[in-house]
């Protein structure tokens, strides 16, 4: 039976190694210890557990599923819409972010100056997230 390690079973979950350790700590999710008394999740027990987490989500608030790391939380303080493009700023902390992206995306997002947002940057893109 194929078993990964905290750190493996949180990569295949989308969340920090910190989370599925929380997970497994308050029995989540079972785990038992190799000869070297690393802790590991039976292939198994973590397969069911991602469907479980896909059902009911991860009960974190706030978190997202994304492969872009690099993010800004922040609050949106300008917006500029053209008929199909729109720039957006975020103000995050000392960071000012810029976006474009589609009007149609900023509507569907419901951005608007005041609003928490999250700007994520990968490599030279910036993904606005809604709070």
């Amino acid at each position: 039976m194929q078993s990964y390690t905290i750190g493996q079973a949180a990569r295949l979950l989308g969340v920090s190694p910190d989370t599925a350790r929380r997970w497994a700590d308050a029995g989540r999710v079972a785990t038992h210890r190799d000869e070297a008394g690393r802790r590991l999740n039976d292939g198994r027990d973590l397969a069911a557990f991602s469907v479980e987490l896909a059902k009911g989500g991860s009960g974190e608030e706030g978190t997202s599923h994304t492969s872009v790391r690099n993010a800004f939380p922040g609050i949106v303080t300008a917006i500029k819409l053209g008929d199909v493009a729109a720039q957006v700023e975020i103000q995050a902390g000392p960071h000012r972010l810029v976006s474009l992206l589609t009007r149609e995306a900023v509507e569907e997002l419901g951005l608007e100056v005041g609003v928490e947002a999250t700007a994520r940057v990968k490599s030279t893109n910036v993904h606005i997230d809604r709070v």
